[in-house]
């Protein structure tokens, strides 16, 4: 489990993440391999500390060609063939771990930097799964260290959104807000995010980028959570 301070939240949700398909965080330089079959990024450290790992998940089974870090050592801990890659070991602040990888149209879709088991600095994310990921673990660590805030949040939600709850709240013949507290209240991690995983599909939106332009305003829930 991911563990740490507010200030690094789980999986340390900071305010200059971006929802956009490519999210503008500091540290990720994408190049252009002169071999067009192999995907090429550089993760450069600028969290200045070192960091003991990150972790690199993609859309699709890659396989890696090279991780060879400048400034320390990252060995992936599951090899150099599947979709999710756990690289451990240290990189110095300023350090760059370049990853190249097969086939080229394969791109991350999450990343975080790791100290220990806790996630450091800002994650890239591409994925409605993953901001549902993201919005469970973080639910769960306000409604420990500031169940107040985290009631005041849901409100603001529930008032913005109020004229498309009562829709859906007509719909499923039930208050949605009545059903949604108990569950933000008592549920771990994985069952909040399969209840947004349930919103999500009954909007029928599959990307980042249409969810967040859609018709729930989750404004005041990502700002709860710092993004």
């Amino acid at each position: 489990m991911l563990r740490g301070k507010k200030a690094l939240l789980v999986l340390a949700l900071a305010a200059s993440v971006s929802l956009s398909a490519v999210a503008a965080v500091d540290y990720i330089q994408p190049l252009t391999n002169p071999d067009g079959g192999v995907g090429f990024w550089l993760l450069n450290n600028t969290l200045g500390q070192t960091v003991t790992g990150v972790q690199v998940e993609f859309g699709e089974p890659v396989t890696l060609l090279s991780s060879n870090a400048i400034g320390g050592g990252l060995i992936p801990l599951q090899g150099t063939a599947g979709s999710s890659f756990t690289f451990v070991g240290e990189l110095v602040p300023y350090g760059t771990l370049p990853l190249e990888w097969t086939p080229a149209s394969a791109v991350p879709t999450f990343i975080t930097w790791l100290d220990g088991e806790r996630a450091i600095g800002t994650p890239y994310f591409t994925t409605v799964d993953k901001l549902g990921y993201l919005l469970g673990a973080g639910i769960v660590y306000m409604r420990e260290a500031d169940p107040a805030t985290l009631a005041a949040a849901f409100q603001k939600f529930f008032t913005d959104n109020q004229a498309y709850l009562a829709t859906v709240s007509q719909s499923l013949g039930m208050d949605l807000a009545t059903s949604l507290m108990p569950i933000i209240m008592s549920a771990p991690a994985e069952g909040i995010q399969n209840f947004f995983n349930t919103i999500v599909g009954m909007l029928g939106v599959t990307s980042l980028e249409d969810l967040l332009g859609g018709a729930v305003d989750f404004s005041s829930l990502l700002a709860l959570l710092g993004m």
